[in-house]
């Protein structure tokens, strides 16, 4: 049966601000349901907060509303679309699930004829409610731990009477673990079970018996109206039950599961979906199994939605799964539809992995002083990262490598624990670097046994881990001289990094990558093909290997390359690998963009990046896709195989910016600003000279590179200082100090976690007002796309800040002066594309904080807030193709746009939510007010001070 051809319009609702829990992995949903609604010629409408993005973008939908996501929003949205037929509320994580329960209860889609596709309510329910999931479960035969219902205070104490300890607390309606907990002794009950009655809307938690040390899998599944079913993807926790899946180290497919176990939990997942209601569309399903030989299985939980796992399902095995069970939303059936990737199997065709994949989570824990860095049920990651391979080993490698936390993988960098009860305490309590720590713990000679008893991961992992350590011990007792072709061979199948190697013999980088060379050591391109290359893909999608030479019959000898570079001329993006707070998801809108545009003009667009959730990630986004680490060993052996005309660092934040240097050194070239430019930005000391020659005002400074440098700057600059170092983002380590002893503090845990960095010391602006700007330039003329007004006061980021487009009570002296400094020092930096320049004012002299030229936080918001495609001009900007007076500018904005900060503080019980120079925020969400007497610009200006911290 083929699409229902009496849906004609249809609503999108969208997941808003980022939240612990709630990343951008539906960005990336709502917009491949977007793209795949408008292909069948079908109206778009869509709801969404979050101005950061691809998802918001004009492009993406015929009508985009940026509004708050209540039923206020829908109701005046449906009243301006009488047209619209049904609503598809499953790409927008647990809020849109929640909103459009909350419109069905107040009858709302009723009232307007709306209908609901891709779920049914009914699913919702029945999957949310605990109770009555646990009843379908007995009545459809599928085993669940002993669970009971409790809605109140006394209810939970009799449950955990009758059950004992240990226990888990579920509460229902919730995100990401919101308030579920562990509960190992009785003294922690009475406050979890609080916690988790006061988390859930409802007020009711499971609570449930303890599968402590079982193994934790995941199915991803899609079933059309036909009741046809295909799983898309197996995944496995290498962590154990007992972590979120969201802070779970993942692998895909599932490893250590046996065939027979295998297709029992298939035949329990497909029977789970028949019977939570009649509905096509995508569907998570999450099982225990008992780590002995019997395999028991027991089923966790059913989200009738796409999910955190079906944005990396869809990235593990090419299956864009949001993007064909919009298609079954509108009726069709899987065998109707092509497989995206080889063009020519149906979609009813389950993937199969010729590789594997591993997912690691990346926290930001020092960020929440004070917070309980163990994992437990409750999420607490805010991104994550991917690494494929040919094996679990080389997949590990290259995911720790993409981390972005001065690791080169696991050991061979210095970096390791070395004290006994430190390791084992890492391993008792799961620590967020636990994927570091079993590596060092087999170093250190615990044996395996005693791991597994410690951690109950799996066996099969731990002896790959050891295989990795025989194989560093082998390699240290060679030189590079006399290492053997099969072993530096071996140790480069096995993911290890060149870095790695080399720290291994005590030489350097560039002589194993020289050694590789010359030894033909060289990586080869893969295609993520969704069928192991059993039928031919027409998608290029890449992932690096390393390969044993093949010899023909007439002894010529090759490897197998499986990605063909053209003689079009070419340009390289590089992404902003994982999430994390500083950098998030506007820098992926960024990339995004900056690929369409290079299109555009006529390149063959690379993008490099190793984020499952984003858009940029995904297969047609850029002419080639390699999904490799952010590091610089995979980019350069990229760019040596495609030979570009250049490659874009200033769209991928701080993560590709930090390769510039590598990239000039290599003679590289970087398109848009130059690395003299961007290198003179970050070092304070000689941006300060910089404005010192333009006589444009800044704070006075100094630059300290000890504690003792630190304290004799005091004695001129005069407190409360501003401690900040170079080269970070999102505020990283900075504070502000009020005396010499806070100052000395500060200095010494900087220089403790940055080592050999420099100190820049500001007499920092009490009571001043922040600005920011954001302009393209092209080194001669300068377009300002935005001034935006931070309605709290200087010291608190600017990514923490409510900032006002444009701003709402700067004088025109002040606007004047942030307008020529932004000018002035655009082109004294030669900017080429973007630039973001933060000002401090006080006493109507404008300072200036500091200047970034590059794609900043704020960029997708202005482009939203006036609805100009700013960073598309930027990018033809940078790639020389067109001037700033080429292009018309016709900003449009009535009355102002706020973009408002939201925090995750809520998984951080305890934590200092004070806000300071360091940022904290995990997302945004943005404001449109028609004038200043609005009601919430008044609460939000009368509460500006609140948070100020020192």
């Amino acid at each position: 049966m083929p699409k229902d051809t009496s849906i004609k319009s249809v609503l999108i609702i969208g997941s808003g601000p980022i939240i612990i829990g709630q990343a951008c992995e539906f960005d990336y949903a709502g917009s491949q349901a977007a793209r795949s609604l408008k292909e069948e010629g079908i109206e778009v409408i869509l709801i969404n907060s979050n101005p950061a993005t691809i998802m918001t973008d004009p492009s993406m939908a015929d009508h985009v509303y940026l509004k708050p996501l209540n039923t206020k929003s829908i109701i005046e949205i449906l009243k301006a679309h009488p047209n619209i037929d049904a609503v598809l509320p499953t790409m927008g994580g647990q809020t849109a699930l929640n909103l459009c329960l909350e419109a069905e209860e107040k009858g709302i889609w009723e009232d307007f004829n709306v209908r609901l596709i891709g779920v049914d309510i009914n699913a919702i329910n029945i999957t949310e409610d605990r109770e009555q999931f646990k009843q379908l479960l007995e009545k459809i035969e599928i085993p669940a731990a002993p669970a009971k219902i409790a809605n109140s205070f006394l209810k939970g104490k009799e449950i955990a009477q009758e059950f004992g300890f240990p226990l888990v607390i579920r509460p229902s309606f919730t995100l990401g673990g919101t308030g579920a907990a562990f509960v190992y002794k009785e003294e922690e009950f009475d406050e979890l079970l609080t916690r988790g009655l006061e988390a859930s809307p409802i007020h009711e938690v499971l609570i449930d018996k303890a599968l402590f040390g079982w193994k934790e899998y995941e199915l991803e599944l899609l079933r059309d109206k036909n009741d046809n079913v295909v799983i898309i993807c197996s995944i496995e926790n290498m962590d154990p039950m007992g972590i979120h899946t969201g802070d779970s180290i993942t692998v895909a497919p599932a490893m250590t599961l046996s065939d027979s176990t295998y297709q029992r939990m298939r035949d329990m997942a497909i029977k789970m979906m028949r019977s939570i209601g009649n509905f096509a569309g995508g569907c998570n399903v999450q099982f225990a199994v008992s780590p002995d030989e019997k395999e028991d299985i027991v089923a966790i939980e059913i989200n009738p939605r796409v999910s955190r796992s079906s944005a990396l399902a869809s990235k593990a095995t090419g299956y864009p799964i949001a993007k064909i069970a919009s298609k079954l939303a509108l009726g069709y059936h899987l065998d109707e539809l092509m497989n995206q990737i080889t063009k020519s199997t149906s979609a009813y065709f389950e993937p199969t992995l010729d590789y594997v994949i591993v997912k690691i989570p990346r926290w930001n824990f020092d960020k929440f002083d004070g917070a309980d860095r163990r994992l437990g049920l409750q999420m607490k990651s805010v991104g994550e990262v991917m690494g494929i391979g040919r094996s679990f080993q080389e997949a590990l490698h290259k995911a720790t490598q993409s981390l972005e936390i001065k690791r080169n993988g696991l050991g061979a960098d210095g970096k390791g624990y070395t004290n006994y009860e430190q390791i084992i305490e890492k391993l008792t309590n799961a620590s967020w670097d636990r994927v570091f720590v079993i590596y060092d713990a087999i170093q250190m000679g615990i044996p395996l046994s005693r791991i597994n008893e410690i951690t109950n991961i799996d066996m099969w992992f731990l002896k790959q881990y050891e295989e990795l350590y025989i194989l560093e011990k082998e390699i240290s007792t060679y030189t590079i001289d006399t290492l053997p072709k099969e072993l530096l061979l071996e140790a480069k199948q096995k993911g290890f990094a060149d870095r790695q190697i080399a720290h291994m013999m005590g030489c350097l980088e560039s002589e194993v990558y020289k050694k590789r060379d010359e030894m033909g050591v060289n990586r080869v391109y893969k295609l993520v093909d969704t069928c192991a290359a059993e039928f031919k893909a027409k998608t290029p999608y890449y992932y690096s290997t390393f390969e044993a030479e093949i010899e023909k019959a007439d002894g010529t000898r090759y490897v197998d390359n499986e990605s063909t570079v053209t003689d079009k001329k070419k340009v390289i993006v590089l992404g902003s690998g994982p999430n994390r707070i500083g950098q998030g998801i506007e820098f992926d809108y960024s990339c995004v963009h900056g690929v369409l545009a290079a299109s555009e003009c006529g390149y063959e667009t690379i993008m490099i990046n190793c984020n499952p959730e984003t858009v940029s990630t995904d297969f047609d986004t850029a002419d080639k896709l390699y999904f490799e680490p952010v590091f610089w060993e995979h980019i350069y052996d990229i760019i040596r195989h495609e030979k570009p005309e250049g490659v874009i660092v200033q769209l991928g934040g701080q993560t590709a910016l930090k390769l510039a240097e590598k990239l000039d050194r290599y003679g590289i070239k970087i398109l848009g600003t130059s690395y003299e430019a961007l290198d003179l930005a970050e070092d304070r000391g000689r941006f300060s000279e910089l404005l010192s020659d333009l006589k444009i005002p800044f704070p006075k400074f100094g630059v300290a590179e000890s504690a003792e440098e630190a304290s004799k700057l005091a004695d001129t600059l005069d407190f409360p200082l501003l401690v900040r170092p170079s080269y970070v983002l999102g505020g990283q380590g900075m504070k502000i100090v009020i005396n010499k002893k806070e100052l000395e503090e500060h200095v010494i845990d900087l220089l403790k976690s940055i080592p050999g960095n420099k100190l820049l010391l500001d007499h920092y602006l009490d009571g001043a007002i922040e600005a920011e700007a954001d302009a393209i330039c092209d080194g001669e003329d300068v377009y300002i796309i935005g001034i935006m007004e931070h309605i709290e006061p200087c010291g608190v980021h600017s990514g923490d800040s409510n900032a006002t487009l444009p701003p709402f009570n700067l004088g025109e002296f002040v606007m004047q002066q942030i307008k020529d400094h932004t000018k002035k020092i655009a082109v004294a930096l030669k900017t080429v594309g973007l630039i973001n320049i933060q000002f401090a004012i006080k006493d109507d002299t404008v300072y200036i904080i500091e200047a970034n030229p590059r794609a900043s936080r704020t960029v997708p918001f202005i482009a939203k807030a006036y609805g100009e495609p700013y960073v598309n001009y930027a990018t033809k900007v940078m790639l020389g193709e067109k001037k700033v007076k080429d292009f018309t500018f016709n900003p449009q904005l009535n009355g102002y746009a706020i973009k408002q900060p939201v925090f995750s503080f809520n998984k951080f019980p305890g934590v200092n939510k004070k806000l300071g120079p360091e940022m904290k925020s995990t997302g945004e969400s943005i404001l449109f007010i028609e004038d200043l007497k609005d009601d919430q610009f008044y609460e939000l200006y009368s509460r500006r001070k609140m948070y100020l911290s020192r």
